[in-house]
């Protein structure tokens, strides 16, 4: 198992990046959570199987078609057993 914090920037807001989060995060198996931020980034929790959130990290990396990633921060965290993927407002 993996948990990571991921923080993303550039143009990730209004581009359906939440909603194509959930989406690979579903096809990943990765539970968690996505939210948009004040300062236009978005934040995400993902924890699953190790090569499962690799897979969603690199993902992250590049993004949904309409977005530019500027910027992918990636921590290291402690398992939550977290149970689903939610879009947080």
């Amino acid at each position: 198992m993996k948990h990571v914090l991921i923080r993303v920037s550039g143009r990730v807001q209004g581009v359906f990046f939440r909603a194509s989060a959930k989406q690979k995060a579903d096809e990943f198996r990765i539970h968690g959570s996505v939210r948009n931020n004040e300062d236009g980034s978005v934040s995400i929790e993902a924890e699953g199987d190790e090569e499962s959130v690799d897979q969603f990290v690199e993902w992250c990396r590049r993004g949904p078609k309409l977005s530019r990633i500027d910027r992918c921060d990636i921590l290291e965290g402690t398992i939550q057993n977290l149970k689903g993927f939610f879009i947080l407002r």
